[in-house]
């Protein structure tokens, strides 16, 4: 269930402000704590064959794992080593990495390589002798998931709206959330910010903000103009958010902070018009209550899409519109805290997007802690 204390201060987010500094960050006992309790119900969540909610896909597995390895678990920790050998039997000739007959094979190889490789950075630290057990799986993978894309081997040039996205199957029609996990999985095996399909996927991205640059002329993008994201300009265009009076379509909080982490991972400065507006927009519709233009629909999706881009910006705080300086990392741990269930995990009541499902829910709520780690104190 997804709790709504008064308490939670509302976030408003301000790149450019300056403040004074406002602490420490989270509590370390509790944030401890709320991490203890998530990582205690994995254990108990687990299937005999090592997944978490098979039924579902490999997707789930690959984003409990990769948060257990983000908390310091090892590969040989007992349930992530089960999920890694459980997601090694789903590896295709081809490299793809999911359920055989899929349609989000896209989806679920993405986030099988950014489990392998948050597992393989273990493995190298450790020095272990296998440190490099995962480096065919994972070369096999990228090929696969860059041939996803949509290029100009499709037939779609660098005019077309699908061009540089991804989506769910090899001629599903891509869109960002797809094209942010592509961007995120290339970076995790070392793709810089000169990569062609990195740079490929920021041409797709851009045409998803309502902004009107040199970098989109998309249909759509003079419609709205505040400089928010939505869900895809192909195949006609669609936000999840719905449209607005003039045919635009609306922006909403998950994806404007997918397009944000995403161009910030392909190189865009804070200077470039496309981040200036995307923060203006955050500025005015930020919030931890909800999932900015959507409700309580993908709420926990949006916290861990939330802290990674505010991690890739790299500011301790945020300022809202009226001035006010946030510690967003001790506010999110907070807002967390107060929804956490005894057994340690989270559900949303709302079933869209399966965030009815505690095993999807708890991996979303691993990888937005992970960003929000105490600072050691001397």
């Amino acid at each position: 269930m997804i709790a709504r204390p008064a308490a939670v201060t509302v976030l408003l987010l301000c790149f450019l402000a300056v403040s004074p500094a406002l602490g420490v960050g989270p509590d370390a006992g509790q944030f401890e704590d709320v991490v203890a309790g998530a990582v205690s119900y994995t254990s108990g969540a687990q299937a005999e064959n090592g997944s978490f909610s098979e039924q579902f896909g490999t997707g789930v597995t690959s984003i409990v794992a990769t948060g257990l390895l983000k908390h310091g678990r090892p590969p040989q920790d007992r349930v992530v080593s089960k999920a890694l050998a459980y997601l090694e039997t789903h590896v295709k000739p081809d490299g793809g990495v999911h359920l055989e007959g899929t349609r989000y094979r896209n989806y679920e190889t993405c986030l099988a390589i950014m489990c392998f490789s948050e597992a393989r950075r273990h493995l190298q630290e450790q020095g272990a002798a296998d440190a490099d057990r995962y480096d065919a799986l994972l070369a096999g993978a990228e090929k696969f998931v860059r041939k996803l894309q949509w290029d100009q081997g499709e037939g779609h040039g660098p005019e077309s709206m699908n061009y540089g996205g991804a989506g769910y199957g090899r001629h599903g029609r891509p869109d960002l959330s797809n094209t942010g996990f592509l961007i995120e999985a290339l970076k995790s095996v070392g793709a810089g910010e000169d990569d062609p399909s990195l740079q490929a996927a920021l041409a797709f991205v851009s045409r998803t903000q309502n902004l009107e640059t040199e970098h989109n002329t998309s249909p759509f993008a003079a419609s709205v103009q505040d400089g928010g994201f939505y869900y895809t300009p192909a195949a006609g265009g669609q936000s999840q958010a719905g449209e607005t009076d003039n045919g635009g379509l609306r922006s909403y909080g998950s994806m404007t902070y997918v397009g944000l982490k995403s161009m910030i991972y392909a190189g865009v400065g804070p200077d470039d018009p496309r981040v200036r507006a995307a923060y203006n927009w955050a500025r005015k519709n930020y919030t931890l209550n909800e999932n900015p233009g959507m409700g309580s629909s993908g709420y926990y999706y949006y916290l861990h899409t939330f802290s990674k881009a505010l991690n890739a910006i790299g500011d301790a705080e945020v300022v809202d519109e009226a001035g006010v300086a946030h510690d967003w990392r001790r506010e999110l741990v907070e807002t967390l805290a107060s929804q956490q269930a005894a057994d340690g995990s989270w559900t949303n009541e709302n079933k869209r997007w399966l965030e009815n499902d505690p095993n999807l829910v708890v991996g979303y709520a691993l990888l937005a802690l992970e960003h929000c780690k105490p600072q050691a104190t001397e």
